[in-house]
């Protein structure tokens, strides 16, 4: 079929679909049938994937029985934690990379962007690195410190989703059904599987109410916006202020004990982050702004300006740094610093950033070893108490002998590379296998909604040459095809 456009025409062959939710039960089975036929992200790659994740779940198994073992507090080193730090640092300095600043779409100056993907995914890597150490080699001191890690893992929660969901808008269930599978699919395995309480892998209930929050927050401010005529934001603060409101009356109030009633960890665990991930919208809600600022201070217009801005920036991020350590951080006793965490720790979190991100030169660099850390950060914490640790976390596994607790330093050195290779490859291929279930199922919602994207666009030429393979490309005309119905586009995870 061949067909012509012009620049502002576009011909969509795409078949009307019913509403949501409103197909005949025979329309129902035969999407299930076309998902499990279908070529991509169908039914075969679903059973595949099971297959796959049991034998992650039986080898997180065998590790977490392994005998021998010692008890972790028996591991107690923190000059190896250093030492793994500094080797960690050595890596991050043979793997940097710089990448120039490019335009944006509508073309102009090189945009300086603060917090990119990399540079996400690599602050995501060495905190997680840190956090898994500090159970490794029970260096107590720096508790307060990973206490800030884990609030800045679920500001992120709240600053990622806020910013897709106030560009895109997308409030649908396909992505609902995404972020929750791809959050849970392996803690809740793992944690059927071995048996273990899913409050061991605390962080997760907490990233998915921070999620479930800022999509339902996002969708009250697209709601005022779109049916009452807000503005931008008047709608976007209306929300943001009435989810703070919320999170005031749960856990300033004796709502909050009903955590109890799952348990007292939960208790614990989700009132020393109750605003980590609101903090986290409140950013994305002025991210903007933000990036008007890097744009005017490390720009390319005016070399002084960039200058003092990065001096300045620098200097305010250290002492806003100073200032939770000093007020709060050095405070040794943990039962003190909890209370007042969930309100401090946020000055550290922004110190960082400002400091990450003084220079321009520092916006378009990272490190490909952290960020391949962060991309695997959900599986390296769920795997790391079964794995790298054993028993639920609370031992150590002895697989090269003489690496007990009275062994050498360098044997137990040893041995802790030989678990964590092991552990790091089991997490990176329990990534992909969740990537892949994530994208089977939703395709499968897709086709029971009647949703699937069926469309692609193709380039159609100004002039057909008699022979398909003739074809010549033109940027200005599209007509859209309809897929075969096992098609199906990827799901970026």
């Amino acid at each position: 079929m061949a067909a012509a456009a012009t620049d502002d025409d576009t011909i969509d062959l795409k078949k009307s679909q019913p509403p949501p939710f409103c197909r005949h039960p025979a329309v129902m089975l035969s999407a299930l049938k076309a998902w499990a036929t279908q070529e991509q992200n169908g039914g075969k790659d679903f059973i595949v994937a099971q297959c796959k994740v049991a034998v992650v779940l039986a080898v997180a198994h065998f590790g977490n029985v392994w005998e021998p073992s010692y008890p972790r507090n028996d591991n107690h080193a923190p000059p190896m934690f250093w030492l793994v730090n500094a080797f960690l640092a050595v890596g991050t300095f043979l793997t940097w990379k710089w990448k120039a600043s490019s335009p944006g779409r509508g073309g102009g100056s090189p945009r300086v962007i603060m917090l990119g993907r990399e540079q996400t995914e690599e602050w995501k890597g060495w905190m997680q690195w840190a956090f898994i150490f500090y159970h490794y080699y029970r260096v107590y001191y720096v508790y307060n410190e990973i206490r800030v890690f884990v609030s800045a893992y679920v500001w992120m929660t709240g600053f990622g989703n806020f910013l897709y969901f106030d560009k895109k808008g997308d409030f649908s269930v396909e992505r609902f059904v995404s972020m929750i599978l791809r959050i849970n699919y392996f803690p809740l395995l793992l944690s059927l599987f071995l048996t273990v309480p899913l409050e061991l892998y605390y962080v997760v209930p907490l990233h998915t109410t921070g999620f479930v929050m800022t999509m339902i927050t996002c969708f009250v401010g697209y709601s005022l916006e779109q049916r009452l005529g807000w503005s931008y934001w008047k709608s976007r603060t209306a929300a943001v202020g009435l989810s703070l409101v919320a999170h005031i009356l749960f856990y300033e109030t004796p709502a909050v004990n009903f955590l109890l009633l799952f348990s007292k960890e939960y208790h614990f665990r989700f009132q020393a982050d109750k605003y980590s991930a609101w903090m986290g919208m409140a950013s994305g809600l002025l991210w903007g702004k933000v990036g008007e600022y890097m744009q005017w201070a490390h720009g390319f217009e005016n070399d002084q300006r960039r200058r003092t801005a990065s001096v300045v920036q620098c200097s305010v991020g250290v002492a806003l740094i100073a200032f939770w350590y000093g007020l709060f951080g050095h405070i040794s006793d943990k039962f003190a610093y909890n209370p007042v965490h969930p309100y401090v720790f946020v000055f550290a979190v922004i110190g960082w950033l400002m400091i990450r991100n003084c220079t321009r030169y520092l916006t378009e660099c990272h490190s490909t070893l952290l960020e391949f850390l962060g991309r695997n950060t959900l599986e390296t914490y769920v795997l790391q108490f079964h794995l790298f640790m054993s028993h639920n976390v609370q031992h150590i596994p002895v697989v090269i002998p003489g690496s007990d607790a009275s062994g050498s330093a360098a044997i137990k050195f040893c041995n802790m590379l030989l678990c964590g290779s092991i552990f790091v490859t089991m997490a990176v291929w329990a990534r992909k296998i969740t990537v892949a279930t994530q994208m089977s199922v939703v395709d499968l919602v897709k086709n029971l909604r009647g949703t699937m994207d069926t469309s692609v666009t193709v380039v159609v030429p100004q002039q057909l040459s008699s022979k398909p393979s003739d074809i010549s490309v033109s940027k200005e005309e599209t007509v859209e095809l309809t897929k075969m119905e096992g098609g199906g586009g990827k799901l970026d995870p």
